[in-house]
């Protein structure tokens, strides 16, 4: 694992090591979208892990799909996550705050005046949510307008200003998972005949120009953006016929800068092959399932240069000290993870606390 633990910039930020947290919705936000009591705690309580990309966070009303998740568009918000931010940088550690709009992943009881989901095309995902009134169905969604489409792009970027005002280091936008940038990617979520719908360059128009908006509003050095290409999740379907399209961003974003392209990966080696020779950034990874005796692998190897971590994260808040000399990890409690309080978030112990 030595090259794990080499230094390494991420655009104006100096990190210690190779490893960072990934993003986990973690459902304790208070009702208004501003970030819980104990969310500082349990973000500073992981800065020895470097760079911590924060839980999935609504750029605008419409970005919200599940219950108890953040934003970041008002005052109020911006006030609760400069408690965060200022807690963890006391701590020594960098966070990004991922901009996470769930698109047609929503349904209209989790969302504030019971709005109903919008999406590049009015096509259902096929799948349930949870709700105060237990698993629905989540319904149709709304297709957003050439000009909705517009205004979503200056949310995305009012949230990236919003974010940087709360302190944080910059902003990871969410282009994966089955949510919004990712069904615009996704051919059997968008079936537009606008400018972006359609072709290649024209499904992947609305990531770019997320991205570029966002850019332009925090600069290129404090952006990035998470991928997962072929990840079948949220009813998005992509078969190999959409590996060049994720060639494409990778060259695109290149071209801008970014800080870095986060890829959650689905087990295509060739293409993440390709889109480390297309990007020529940092290229963060995030193997699902990955073990302990794996970690470091990627970076060893040269596929990555920094490798993404989740639950053993979440478990572990001195993950990086139990690496280095051999320690256990705590077991993960997976009831826990959007339970709400403090059970399963901030009273994983660290080594010695017991």
């Amino acid at each position: 694992m030595s090259d794990v633990w080499s230094p390494i910039n991420v655009g104006a930020l100096k990190l210690p090591h190779r490893l960072a947290m990934a993003p986990m919705t973690r459902s304790r936000a208070k009702p208004d979208g501003t970030p819980g009591d104990l969310v500082a705690q349990y973000y500073a309580q992981r800065a020895s892990i470097g760079l911590l990309i924060t839980e999935g966070t609504q750029p605008s009303d419409d970005g919200q799909g599940y219950l108890a998740t953040p934003g970041i568009y008002t005052d109020e918000h911006v006030a609760g996550w400069r408690k965060v931010t200022d807690a963890v940088h006391a701590a020594g550690g960098s966070l990004f705050v991922q901009l996470m709009h769930v698109g047609r992943i929503s349904h209209p009881d989790n969302t504030p005046h019971h709005r109903q989901p919008v999406a590049p095309s009015a096509i259902a995902p096929g799948v349930d949510m949870f709700t105060m009134k237990g698993m629905q169905a989540i319904p149709e969604p709304r297709e957003l307008t050439t000009a909705e489409v517009k205004q979503t792009l200056a949310d995305f970027a009012q949230a990236a200003r919003r974010a940087v005002e709360a302190g944080a280091d910059g902003v990871e936008i969410h282009g994966a998972n089955g949510y919004l940038v990712h069904q615009f990617l996704a051919p059997n979520a968008n079936q537009r005949s606008d400018e972006y719908g359609g072709s290649l360059e024209n499904r992947a128009r609305f990531a770019i120009d997320v991205v570029r908006a966002v850019a332009d509003a925090i600069g290129p050095e404090k952006t990035a953006i998470r991928l997962s290409p072929g990840f079948p999740t949220g009813g998005i379907i992509e078969g190999q016929e959409n590996d060049d399209l994720y060639r494409y961003l990778a060259a695109e974003f290149d071209k801008i800068g970014i800080a870095y392209l986060h890829l959650l990966h689905a087990g295509n080696e060739a293409l993440l092959a390709d889109i480390r020779k297309g990007f020529d950034g940092v290229l963060m990874v995030n193997r699902p399932g990955r073990k302990r005796e794996q970690i470091g692998s990627d970076v060893a190897g040269k596929i990555a240069d920094i490798e993404s971590l989740g639950a053993m994260a979440l478990a572990n808040p001195d993950l990086v000290a139990r690496l280095k000399t051999g320690a256990p990890f705590n077991e993960v409690r997976p009831q826990f993870f959007y339970a709400g309080g403090a059970e399963g978030y901030i009273d994983y112990p660290a080594l010695g606390s017991a």
